[in-house]
């Protein structure tokens, strides 16, 4: 992962977004969709990078049902890392579309090591990295991915975490993601909020959980 292309125009006009997420947050992956979506109908590319939920938990106080989940975590981020690794960033999106496929349309569980190797084999990818993912072979990269998406936005958001024009931001939230034109349009009001540099924080209470269809 460099950081030479983050946060510019890049040539022709493409405007380039890096995105941070952990595979099994379905927010995040709602999101992701929506950016996938962006693509097709305004001239953006979307570089993936990995953070980690269990990373940025580490040490807090939590419910213990949701630490419970939390915990299952580790291995699908690991797993995203192993990918970059050996085998880039284009191979990480198409093998966090295949994952968290799985993870959320087909909710299959968060921390079997089986989905991802399942996940990984289907993406023509090296299997051995699901077992990999079950140790902490990964960690340190895993952690350096996590704090260069992270640390310019803070550590009271989780994810999606979104760098672009030089501002991060944690967000957007929505259920569902919408798609076409209205993708576009939505990116047209980020990009021109990420634009002021004192703009923080748009929120409201969540009233559905996440729409996957």
């Amino acid at each position: 992962m460099t950081d030479d292309t983050r946060n510019e125009v890049q040539p022709g006009g493409m405007q380039a977004v890096d995105f941070w997420f952990d595979p099994a947050c379905p927010w995040a992956w709602m999101a992701s969709r929506w950016m996938l979506e962006v693509e097709k109908v305004r001239p953006v590319h979307t570089t993936f990078h990995v953070m980690s939920l269990a990373v940025l938990n580490e040490g807090r106080e939590l419910d213990p049902d949701y630490r419970a989940k939390v915990d299952t975590y580790w291995q699908g981020a690991r797993a995203c890392i192993g990918v970059e690794s050996e085998y880039g960033p284009l191979a990480l999106r198409d093998f966090y579309t295949e994952l968290g496929t799985r993870y959320h349309p087909g909710a299959q569980p968060t921390g079997d090591i089986e989905v991802i190797r399942a996940a990984l084999t289907s993406c023509g990818l090296n299997p051995a990295i699901a077992d990999k993912s079950d140790t902490d072979f990964y960690d340190e990269k895993m952690r350096t991915s996590h704090h260069a998406g992270m640390d310019p936005v803070g550590s009271e958001v989780g994810t999606p975490v979104i760098h672009m024009n030089g501002m991060a931001l944690f967000g957007p939230v929505m259920s569902p993601a919408p798609k076409g034109e209205q993708a576009g349009q939505l990116f047209d009001g980020f990009s021109k909020m990420v634009a002021y540099d004192g703009f923080f924080e748009l929120k409201r209470t969540r009233t559905r959980e996440p729409i996957f269809g």
